[in-house]
């Protein structure tokens, strides 16, 4: 070998022994560069949000299955989804979907899918006829204890933990507990993150109510709801203009100097007050937090709209649930939260029959995007024409629309919101 051969040689191996030992370091490196955090994702509209619950039984001890799981996940997305929602972990519907998502991972690098993590709060003797709402539940502990070992288990995939979903507001009269309960949790993993026993870039927040927040009365106006916004990393408030068709329909009624418009005129003035609604009720949060001289994010927990009631939302009552409603409230709040960096779980990806086991036609089991067997609601006709599902299935069913696609059909089902008179005459019958 010759002088020049032999050094060339030693410079080779040098240069793949150093290459050899930097690898980890620049992998490390790499990792952290290609961290996504919660700032990261929320607010961002290419990582749209949605509220996940998987039971597809009337009977909600079936718990969904790892690969029922994947196919949901890979449903989501599809549809542009990046992070998903989830309400309790004492039930192993959370752990599964953690599970499903790091497989999923494994199988395609490429897969991303992230989870805000619930953990369910209640108040002593909750759901009983000895409910005591000044008192916590003594099982709430070992709710937040199992969030933190599933936020420490998945630190890649869990980015956020929510301390109760409407745990707070004074309607849940089950369960709700005082925002110093709230709190105290709130400021448990707080400290937990900062003493290294949580991911340093986890997210504490709480899931309720906007008036919850703030942007209700004088009674949720308590020096603890105060402590509490300042100690989270982010507002996560509720809105839902649907329900209050109902319970407070002022904006849901056709103006008199509208009664003269098309039916659809009609249907899309009223989609369009739902959504100044939701935009006012986001803003009485804001001006709130505002007057405690607080500055912290604000997005949407969770916003949706029903597509069947036989009941307050329905034929009888104020006529506001069926799929083009609710298609046309998706687009305009989608629109609305990406524009302005809001994150909005929508509520939700998939009807859960469990919800109201008793009565099919009840509107808690009729809030998803897609129906239990898999076809696709009016809101996402669009996506299956496209071709985004394609080759994906539900329950083993391609994905297919609703109403097999005739939309001729499907308006035959939509009513229009009635007049402040029309609604009063209905009820005085």
């Amino acid at each position: 070998m010759t002088l020049s051969k032999y050094i060339w040689t030693i410079a080779f191996i040098s240069m793949f022994m150093c290459s050899c030992k930097d690898t980890p370091k620049l992998k490390e490196q790499e990792q952290e560069v290609n961290q996504v955090t919660a700032k990261d994702i929320l607010g961002n509209p290419e990582y749209l949000a949605m509220s996940y619950g998987g039971y597809r039984n009337v009977d909600h001890d079936i718990e969904p299955t790892i690969e029922e799981l994947k196919e949901d996940m890979k449903l989501l997305s599809a549809m542009g989804v990046g992070i998903i929602r989830t309400y309790k972990v004492y039930l192993p519907h959370a752990s599964n979907v953690l599970k499903a998502i790091s497989e999923l991972k494994k199988e395609d690098p490429n897969f991303e899918m992230y989870v805000m993590l619930g953990a369910w709060i209640n108040c002593k003797n909750a759901f009983t006829d000895q409910v005591d709402h000044n008192e916590e539940s003594e099982e709430n502990a070992a709710e937040i204890e199992k969030a933190v070992a599933l936020a420490n288990t998945y630190p890649d995939i869990v980015k956020v933990i929510a301390v109760g979903n409407e745990a707070m507001v004074k309607w849940q009269a089950l369960y709700y507990v005082q925002p110093g309960v709230i709190l105290k949790w709130v400021n448990h993993l707080q400290n937990l993150k900062a003493n290294g026993g949580l991911p340093k870039d986890l997210w504490i927040t709480s899931s309720d109510n906007f008036a919850s927040w703030g942007g209700g009365g004088d009674e949720y106006h308590v020096e603890d709801l105060n402590s509490l916004i300042k100690a989270v990393d982010f507002i996560s408030m509720h809105t839902y203009p649907m329900h209050d068709t109902h319970y407070n329909p002022d904006f849901w009624y056709i103006p008199e100097d509208e009664v003269g418009l098309s039916d659809i005129e009609k249907i899309e003035a009223a989609m369009n007050r739902s959504l100044e609604y939701s935009k006012g009720q986001y803003q009485s949060v804001l001006n709130y937090m505002k007057d405690i001289s607080a500055d912290k994010p604000i997005h949407i927990g969770e916003t949706g709209w029903a597509t069947v009631s036989n009941s307050f939302y329905g034929p009888e009552g104020s006529k506001a649930t069926d799929e083009y409603k609710e298609a046309r409230f998706h687009e305009l709040i989608r629109d609305y939260t990406n524009k302005n960096n809001i994150a909005c779980f929508y509520f939700e990806g998939f009807d859960e029959p469990w919800k109201d086991a008793t009565n099919p036609q009840g509107s808690e089991n009729h809030f998803g995007l897609f129906t239990v067997e898999g076809k696709a609601k009016y809101a996402l006709w669009d996506m299956v024409d496209k071709g985004v599902f394609e080759g994906l299935t539900r329950n083993g069913n391609p994905i297919g629309k609703t109403y097999n696609g005739d939309k001729e059909a499907l308006m035959k089902d939509v009513l229009v919101p009635p007049t402040k008179e029309e609604a009063l005459a209905h009820k005085s019958n």
